[in-house]
């Protein structure tokens, strides 16, 4: 991208960006859409919208009922028919879910940590070959690890970790894991909460990731600042970067364990991540809206209603000074 680019050629770019990826995970950044989009607005929505809002994001239709019908049968989804149409509903376990993630992804502040460290003991005797995909799935949920045994996060809600081992294909993981929360770290793990951190997560490897969504956000963010009165971002363009922004955010969220700032490094990263998303989330959020109002149907051909005040009110609310959404 040249110096000096506008930011409507730069969102271009990032959209373009996306779209060049050998491997999407349709599935989950459906997920990602349905958290942010539609579950404001009833968390219903036909499938033929659905799929037209992916389509620029290079997802085509057969991939869209691909994905979506591995998410009706982990209970994210149901499907409820209309004649020949078909809406796809939230699930009553996967409204809980997007509840849960909702208030650390749209926090305006990570959560205080209240000084107890989350166990997960594993039971049961695994083979290698078993416990690689255990390791991974608790790694992508902010989980480190102590040892062969013992996963830890500071502040994870255990219930909510097992069922979410359920929904990745791991069954029989409640059954191989004790939940525990200490009440004293060192008392209970036998060391500093600066060591345990520094033997349970590999805190450099985040911190390049979050270096990596600033490098691909951060030139965005600044060009819609200097052009709020120049050339515009298109809605279609505002909802697709608005996706793309806060399906990158959540998969980083998914990753980190939100460890308390003095256990982090001095100029940590992450800090910067969450403000440098909730300033851009807010510049797109009313042109991404109108994108939204027009395409959003219900499988009967009705629009869905508007999102909900909790929705504007993510990231602390509305940023101060706004302009009308015509000019972003």
């Amino acid at each position: 991208m040249r110096r000096g680019a506008s930011a409507a050629e730069l969102a271009r770019a990032r959209i373009d960006a996306h779209r060049q990826q050998s491997r999407v995970r349709a599935g989950a950044l459906i997920i990602s859409l349905f958290g942010d989009a539609v579950a404001p607005r009833g968390g219903r929505l036909w499938v033929g919208s659905l799929i037209r809002l992916l389509q620029p994001l290079g997802i085509d239709e057969r991939l869209v009922r691909t994905a979506i019908s591995r998410l009706a049968k982990q209970a994210w989804l149901r499907i409820e028919s209309h004649g020949r149409r078909a809406d796809y509903l939230l699930t009553e376990a996967g409204q809980r879910r997007f509840e849960e993630a909702s208030r650390t992804i749209y926090a305006a502040q990570p959560r205080a940590w209240d000084g107890r460290w989350r166990l997960l003991l594993l039971v049961r005797e695994l083979h290698a070959k078993a416990r690689e995909p255990l390791r991974r799935a608790l790694a992508w949920q902010g989980f480190g690890q102590l040892g062969a045994d013992c996963f830890v996060h500071p502040g994870a809600d255990l219930d909510e970790a097992l069922q979410a081992l359920v929904t990745e294909g791991l069954a029989e993981a409640p059954a191989q894991l004790l939940p525990l929360l200490a009440s004293d770290a060192r008392h209970g793990l036998g060391q500093s909460d600066a060591e345990l951190v520094r033997r349970a997560w590999n805190l450099d490897e985040l911190a390049q990731a979050y270096s990596r969504f600033d490098a691909d956000y951060g030139p965005i963010a600044c060009a819609l600042q200097a052009d709020e009165a120049g050339q515009a971002i298109t809605p279609e363009d505002a909802f697709l970067l608005r996706t793309l922004l806060i399906h990158d955010w959540r998969r980083l969220l998914l990753r980190d364990p939100e460890l308390p700032d003095v256990l982090l490094p001095a100029g940590w990263p992450g800090r910067a991540a969450r403000q440098l998303t909730r300033d851009l989330y807010r510049r797109l959020l009313a042109p991404s809206e109108r994108h939204l109002d027009a395409l959003l149907q219900r499988a009967d051909g009705q629009p869905l209603p508007p999102p909900d005040a909790a929705s504007r009110q993510r990231f602390g609310g509305a940023r101060s000074g706004a302009q009308p959404a015509s000019t972003v």
